[in-house]
Formats: structure tokens, C-alpha cells, sequence
């Protein structure tokens, strides 16, 4: 009879302690714990790869192409394939008149262009790819389209040394010296040169008039921006680069 009571004893503290545990909890709320979401990171897309050029080839001086008139020739512009790279824009510059088309969106490694002959061109290539605006150039070369019968063809633009266009360049004893190199697709020619330097635009009169050097040293003032380009001239014919700028500092 004692042991009864013994357990009933321990199965009322059991059941009481119970209860209380319970009326305890019940004032407590326990936050719900919040799933943070899961962040893909973008993948990297690599920026295009650069492309080398295969044809026509630099300062080739007599490339005829596939004649379509009197006027015109078929030229087939090739260069290998870039990596990271889903199209190409071929960029073709008339050397006479600036003026430059593009063929965009090229999704081979050669183009067939229609061109006009007896003109000098420059070309490029500008690397693409779908996911990026990151593009990538080529080197720029130059060639020389004959035409029927041309016997003497026009002096290819001077190539700029220094000081490079945007450049911000520092002058010794107040002076700098401009240099260019050139090239003839006829090779026997005497080239000449005719500088045209200003603060304005570099169309003015010619600062120097016709010379076989390749460099001249002008006197310029720090804080100015000067302009400049080069005419080539072979007694026959003659070209124009571009106008280049700097700022002296």
C-alpha cells in the first residue's frame, strides 16, 4: 500500500512539473528563421580575342583583285580567327579621303569587298563577341588597288612616329620634334614632305613646305594644344595623313 502510494506520489510531481514546463513556454515565441536566397554569381565573359591579318598584305603596292570594270576590282580581305569571338567588322579607310566603310557582323574570316582602283586603302579588324561590348582591334595595314594600265601610283600616307595623336608630351628647352616615316608603292620615287602645323586645326598653311627629311624641330609654349599633319608628295601624286593633335605640358 505504501509502495502505491509512492508511485502515485511520483507521477503527480511528474505531471505538475510537466504542466509548468508548458505554461512556461507559452509566454516565449521563438522567431521563424528566415532562408537567405542564394546568389548566382554572373559568369565572366572574356573580352574578344585580337585578330591577325593574312591579305591583303601590308604596303602591298600593286594588288590587283578580281577586275569588275574599268573602275572597280573585287578585293578579297582574309585574317585569322580570334579567340572569344563571334563576329568581325572589317574597317576599310580610303586613304585619299578619310573616308572609311564597314562591313559589320562578319561571321567568317574573309570578305569579298567591292572597291574603286588606283587608290590606296587601310584596313582592320574589330573582334566581337554576343555578350560583351569589349572589342578588340587588329594592327592597321595599308595596300595600294591598281587599276588597268596605272603607271605610277600614289604615295601611301605618312605613318605618324611622334609625337602620337592625344599624346601629352613635355618640350625640351621649349621644343619638340615631329617624325614620320614614308612609303611609295613606287619605289624608285623621291619622296617629299610638306608639314602643316597650327594651334587651330592643322589645315592651315603649310608650316614647312616640301622636304625629303622626316622630322622637323618647332618651338611650342607648355599649356597648348597643338595640331599637325603631313602631306607625301612623289612629283606625281600626293597623300595626307590624318590630323594629329597633343598638348604640351
Amino acid at each position: 500500500m505504501k509502495l502505491e502510494y509512492y508511485f502515485l506520489y511520483i507521477l503527480s510531481f511528474v505531471i505538475i512539473f510537466s504542466c509548468s514546463a508548458e505554461d512556461d513556454d507559452s509566454g516565449t515565441t521563438t522567431p521563424p528563421v528566415t532562408q537567405q536566397p542564394t546568389t548566382t554569381p554572373t559568369p565572366q565573359v572574356p573580352t574578344p580575342g585580337k585578330s591577325s591579318l593574312s591579305a591583303p598584305e601590308n604596303n602591298e603596292v600593286c594588288y590587283e583583285g578580281e577586275e569588275v570594270d574599268a573602275i572597280n576590282s573585287e578585293v578579297t580581305f582574309s585574317w585569322d580567327a580570334s579567340t572569344d569571338t563571334d563576329s568581325y567588322d572589317l574597317v576599310i579607310t580610303n586613304q585619299e579621303t578619310n573616308q572609311s566603310q564597314i562591313e559589320s557582323g562578319i561571321t567568317s574570316t574573309s570578305k569579298v569587298v567591292t572597291l574603286a582602283t588606283d587608290i590606296s586603302y587601310s584596313w582592320k579588324i574589330v573582334s566581337k563577341a554576343n555578350d560583351t561590348n569589349d572589342t578588340t582591334e587588329s594592327d592597321t595595314w595599308q595596300f595600294y588597288l591598281a587599276g588597268d594600265g596605272q603607271e605610277n601610283y600614289a604615295p601611301f600616307p605618312a605613318t605618324i612616329l611622334s609625337p602620337l595623336s592625344g599624346a601629352a608630351v613635355d618640350s625640351n628647352n621649349g621644343s619638340i620634334t615631329l617624325s614620320w616615316e614614308g612609303n611609295d608603292p613606287d619605289e624608285l620615287d623621291n619622296l617629299t614632305y610638306t608639314v602643316y602645323f597650327d594651334e587651330i586645326d592643322g589645315l592651315q598653311v603649310p608650316f614647312e613646305e616640301e622636304s625629303s627629311e622626316t622630322s622637323l624641330e618647332i618651338s611650342v609654349e607648355s599649356g597648348n594644344t597643338y595640331y599637325w599633319r603631313v602631306k607625301t608628295t612623289d612629283g606625281k601624286s600626293s597623300s595626307f595623313t590624318l590630323v594629329y593633335s597633343f598638348f604640351v605640358n
